[in-house]
Protein backbone atom coordinates (compact mmCIF):
# COMPACT_ATOMS: atom_id res chain seq x y z
CA UNK A 1 0.00 0.00 0.00
CA UNK A 2 1.29 3.20 -0.76
CA UNK A 3 1.38 6.05 1.76
CA UNK A 4 -0.50 9.22 1.09
CA UNK A 5 2.53 11.30 0.23
CA UNK A 6 3.42 9.31 -2.60
CA UNK A 7 3.21 11.65 -5.80
CA UNK A 8 3.10 8.75 -8.50
CA UNK A 9 -0.19 7.85 -9.69
CA UNK A 10 -0.52 4.22 -9.19
CA UNK A 11 -2.23 1.36 -11.65
CA UNK A 12 -5.89 1.87 -11.45
CA UNK A 13 -6.27 5.55 -11.64
CA UNK A 14 -4.09 5.23 -14.92
CA UNK A 15 -6.01 2.65 -16.16
CA UNK A 16 -9.12 4.41 -15.23
CA UNK A 17 -7.75 7.74 -17.66
CA UNK A 18 -6.71 5.26 -20.19
CA UNK A 19 -10.25 4.06 -20.17
CA UNK A 20 -11.84 7.44 -19.91
CA UNK A 21 -9.06 8.74 -23.03
CA UNK A 22 -9.64 5.48 -25.39
CA UNK A 23 -13.62 6.31 -25.03
CA UNK A 24 -13.51 9.48 -25.43
CA UNK A 25 -10.97 9.04 -28.85
CA UNK A 26 -13.60 6.09 -30.10
CA UNK A 27 -16.09 8.64 -29.90
CA UNK A 28 -14.40 10.91 -31.97
CA UNK A 29 -13.41 8.01 -34.30
CA UNK A 30 -16.95 7.01 -34.84
CA UNK A 31 -18.63 10.50 -35.69
CA UNK A 32 -15.75 10.95 -38.49
CA UNK A 33 -16.88 7.50 -39.22
CA UNK A 34 -20.20 8.07 -39.70
CA UNK A 35 -20.37 11.82 -41.70
CA UNK A 36 -18.26 9.93 -43.94
CA UNK A 37 -20.83 6.92 -44.13
CA UNK A 38 -23.50 9.40 -44.35
CA UNK A 39 -21.27 11.75 -47.24
CA UNK A 40 -20.06 8.21 -49.44
CA UNK A 41 -23.98 6.97 -49.21
CA UNK A 42 -25.55 10.37 -50.73
CA UNK A 43 -22.73 9.94 -53.38
CA UNK A 44 -23.14 6.79 -54.01
CA UNK A 45 -22.31 4.43 -51.56
CA UNK A 46 -19.08 3.10 -50.26
CA UNK A 47 -17.62 -0.84 -50.88
CA UNK A 48 -15.39 -1.47 -47.91
CA UNK A 49 -12.68 -3.29 -50.08
CA UNK A 50 -9.22 -4.05 -48.10
CA UNK A 51 -7.49 -1.02 -49.52
CA UNK A 52 -10.60 0.79 -47.79
CA UNK A 53 -10.73 -1.45 -44.72
CA UNK A 54 -6.72 -0.45 -44.79
CA UNK A 55 -7.79 3.35 -44.92
CA UNK A 56 -10.07 3.31 -42.15
CA UNK A 57 -7.53 1.38 -39.96
CA UNK A 58 -4.52 3.79 -40.90
CA UNK A 59 -7.09 6.87 -40.14
CA UNK A 60 -7.96 5.36 -36.83
CA UNK A 61 -4.21 4.68 -35.34
CA UNK A 62 -3.75 8.21 -37.08
CA UNK A 63 -6.28 9.60 -34.49
CA UNK A 64 -5.62 7.62 -31.73
CA UNK A 65 -2.20 9.19 -32.23
CA UNK A 66 -3.04 12.39 -32.62
CA UNK A 67 -5.08 12.07 -29.60
CA UNK A 68 -2.85 11.21 -26.77
CA UNK A 69 0.56 13.06 -28.53
CA UNK A 70 -1.78 16.64 -28.74
CA UNK A 71 -2.45 16.49 -25.36
CA UNK A 72 1.02 15.26 -23.75
CA UNK A 73 2.84 17.60 -25.38
CA UNK A 74 0.36 20.62 -25.34
CA UNK A 75 -0.76 20.60 -21.72
CA UNK A 76 1.20 17.08 -20.05
CA UNK A 77 -2.59 15.25 -19.23
CA UNK A 78 -5.07 14.39 -21.58
CA UNK A 79 -8.88 14.52 -20.75
CA UNK A 80 -8.80 11.19 -18.99
CA UNK A 81 -5.69 11.90 -16.89
CA UNK A 82 -7.08 15.56 -15.93
CA UNK A 83 -10.54 13.59 -14.84
CA UNK A 84 -8.40 11.47 -12.34
CA UNK A 85 -6.09 14.55 -11.96
CA UNK A 86 -2.79 13.54 -13.39
CA UNK A 87 0.05 14.62 -15.48
CA UNK A 88 2.77 13.42 -17.21
CA UNK A 89 5.85 14.93 -17.56
CA UNK A 90 9.77 14.17 -17.78
CA UNK A 91 11.77 13.61 -14.75
CA UNK A 92 12.84 16.85 -15.07
CA UNK A 93 9.52 18.22 -14.45
CA UNK A 94 8.53 19.65 -17.97
CA UNK A 95 6.35 18.50 -20.83
CA UNK A 96 7.52 15.72 -22.79
CA UNK A 97 7.17 17.17 -25.97
CA UNK A 98 6.08 16.43 -29.43
CA UNK A 99 9.09 13.79 -29.51
CA UNK A 100 8.69 11.68 -26.16
CA UNK A 101 4.92 11.83 -26.99
CA UNK A 102 5.27 9.90 -30.06
CA UNK A 103 7.62 7.89 -28.41
CA UNK A 104 5.34 7.08 -25.35
CA UNK A 105 2.41 6.29 -27.79
CA UNK A 106 4.43 3.36 -29.29
CA UNK A 107 5.52 2.55 -25.79
CA UNK A 108 1.55 2.75 -25.09
CA UNK A 109 0.80 0.30 -27.85
CA UNK A 110 3.78 -2.12 -26.92
CA UNK A 111 2.90 -2.26 -23.13
CA UNK A 112 -1.36 -3.21 -24.27
CA UNK A 113 -0.33 -5.36 -27.03
CA UNK A 114 0.96 -8.42 -24.55
CA UNK A 115 -2.70 -8.11 -22.28
CA UNK A 116 -1.53 -4.82 -21.00
CA UNK A 117 1.75 -6.92 -19.41
CA UNK A 118 3.58 -3.31 -20.18
CA UNK A 119 2.08 -1.78 -17.53
CA UNK A 120 3.21 -4.79 -14.64
CA UNK A 121 6.40 -2.30 -14.08
CA UNK A 122 4.16 0.35 -12.22
CA UNK A 123 3.38 -2.39 -9.80
CA UNK A 124 7.19 -2.63 -8.25
CA UNK A 125 9.07 0.69 -9.78
CA UNK A 126 9.35 3.23 -7.42
CA UNK A 127 8.56 5.97 -9.67
CA UNK A 128 5.50 3.41 -10.83
CA UNK A 129 6.76 3.73 -14.33
CA UNK A 130 4.96 1.46 -17.20
CA UNK A 131 6.90 0.70 -20.59
CA UNK A 132 6.12 4.09 -22.14
CA UNK A 133 7.30 5.42 -19.35
CA UNK A 134 10.88 3.97 -19.77
CA UNK A 135 11.22 4.69 -23.46
CA UNK A 136 9.97 8.29 -23.29
CA UNK A 137 11.79 9.33 -20.22
CA UNK A 138 8.74 10.50 -18.09
CA UNK A 139 6.61 9.55 -14.98
CA UNK A 140 2.86 10.10 -14.14
CA UNK A 141 2.15 12.31 -11.17
CA UNK A 142 -0.80 13.34 -9.33
CA UNK A 143 -1.50 16.86 -11.00
CA UNK A 144 -0.85 18.81 -7.48
CA UNK A 145 1.82 16.87 -5.80
CA UNK A 146 5.30 18.35 -6.59
CA UNK A 147 8.00 15.95 -8.24
CA UNK A 148 10.02 15.00 -5.43
CA UNK A 149 13.76 14.89 -6.24
CA UNK A 150 15.71 12.39 -7.34
CA UNK A 151 19.26 11.68 -5.00
CA UNK A 152 22.36 12.75 -6.18
CA UNK A 153 24.57 9.96 -6.62
CA UNK A 154 27.81 10.74 -5.52
CA UNK A 155 30.53 9.49 -8.19
CA UNK A 156 32.73 6.43 -6.28
CA UNK A 157 36.65 6.91 -5.61
CA UNK A 158 37.26 4.70 -8.99
CA UNK A 159 35.35 6.55 -10.95
CA UNK A 160 36.83 10.19 -10.00
CA UNK A 161 39.91 9.35 -10.84
CA UNK A 162 39.07 7.89 -14.20
CA UNK A 163 37.49 10.97 -14.80
CA UNK A 164 40.20 13.21 -13.57
CA UNK A 165 42.88 11.17 -13.73
CA UNK A 166 45.66 10.99 -11.86
CA UNK A 167 46.57 13.90 -9.38
CA UNK A 168 49.87 15.70 -9.64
Amino acid sequence: MTGPGVPYAGIVTRAIALAADVAIVQVIVFAGGAVLALVASLAGGLEMDTPARILAAVAWAGAVCTYFVFFWAGAGQTPGMRLMDLRVCTAGGELPGIGRSLVRVVGLALAIIPFFAGFLPVLVDDRRRALQDFLAGTVVLHATAELPALPERAPSAQMQGMVSGPRP
